[in-house]
């Protein structure tokens, strides 16, 4: 019996289409409607000879519009897809890529289905002549029903790849290849004889998180501060007027704010506000120095600044704990 996959539609450059089939930048003023799940299928129907795909539908918009009220509405949806069917092998979402590691990450602590969940999207417009939309919803359809595909929490596939949602990055404006994982590099490869992994993340993920957002209205807020030479704290003043319960600084490389923000940041810290020190390098971890634990901050691991913001909201969800907190960003 062919395996059975949800087709989940939000929109973004997967779901475009441009001016014409040499179009692949300026497809946003083609004044087109973005195409709902069925529509993306009807360009592809390739995908139907991997599974069984039947469409889902949702809103599409833009992804730099998408965050925590569409996670939760994903959460949602597909509780409901298993509940209404038990023997669905997997679920594909189809997402514009300049926010899909946020979603997938978001959805890595926050879905609580068994069975796998893949974001895709493409760097291409689905009518451009060499789009990418269409080998990449193919492949994600062959991972999500692939067997070993389970336990290994939310998976990203684009450009015959498979990623982890906690370590994959979007790195290039334009170029298939854009996303990468930095430190570890791809789980596996979406092979045309044969979906290949060869490692497996070892973080916590879905669905055994210690995080539910469906019964939440909204999530506390977390802000970015980004450090560059000669910041002086204007941000960080903007973000805590603003009600920011917790603020991440996107530091210089290997993990430490500008001068310029530190004392504000403390005195946040001293006022019960949550401070992660990430890095805005990209890659590699932040060490947990002596000065760093002599301020209050709490170490983001080796998280991008978007990333640990997420984990960061998430975790002050669930606790003010500096010291919990501190585990939940050792944990996932």
């Amino acid at each position: 019996m062919t395996p059975r996959v949800a087709f989940i539609a939000t929109g973004g450059t997967i779901a475009s289409l441009g001016h014409g089939p040499l179009d692949t930048f300026d497809y946003a003023s083609s004044g087109k409607p973005l195409l709902d799940a069925a529509g993306i299928l009807d360009c592809f129907p390739e995908v139907r000879a991997v599974a069984d795909v039947r469409p889902v539908t949702f809103s599409a918009v833009p992804s730099t519009g998408l965050h925590f009220p569409t996670w939760k509405a994903l959460v949602v949806l597909c509780d409901q897809l298993l509940a209404d069917d038990p023997g669905l092998a997997g679920i594909v979402i189809g997402h514009g890529t300049a926010t899909l590691e946020e979603t997938a990450y978001a959805l890595h602590l926050t879905l609580k289905v068994a069975v796998p969940v893949v974001l895709v999207g493409s760097q291409r417009p689905a009518s451009a002549l060499s789009t990418d939309a269409g080998i990449n919803l193919v492949n994600a359809a062959r991972v999500a029903v692939d067997p070993a595909s389970r336990g290994l929490g939310v998976l990203v596939v684009l450009n015959d790849e498979i990623h982890a949602a906690r370590d994959v990055a979007k790195t290039s404006t334009s170029r298939l290849q854009t996303f990468r994982t930095p430190d570890f590099g791809a789980l596996g490869h979406a092979d045309g004889d044969a979906i290949a992994y060869y490692r497996r993340p070892l973080r916590g993920g879905a669905p055994q998180t210690e995080f539910d957002i469906r019964s939440l209205a909204a999530l506390p807020r977390v802000d970015i501060s980004y450090a560059y030479a000669g910041a002086d704290g204007a941000a960080v003043r903007a973000f805590l007027g603003a009600g920011a319960e917790g603020i991440v600084s996107a530091g210089f490389a290997p993990g430490s704010c500008a001068p310029g923000e530190l004392d504000l940041l403390k005195q946040a810290v001293a006022k019960g506000v949550v401070v992660v020190q990430s890095s805005r390098a990209g890659s590699g971890r932040v060490p947990r120095t002596t000065k760093l634990a002599q301020h209050g901050f709490i170490d983001a691991d080796n998280l991008t600044p978007q990333k640990a913001r997420i984990l960061l909201s998430l975790a002050l969800s669930v606790t003010r704990d500096p010291a919990r907190i501190s585990t939940i960003f050792a944990t996932y």
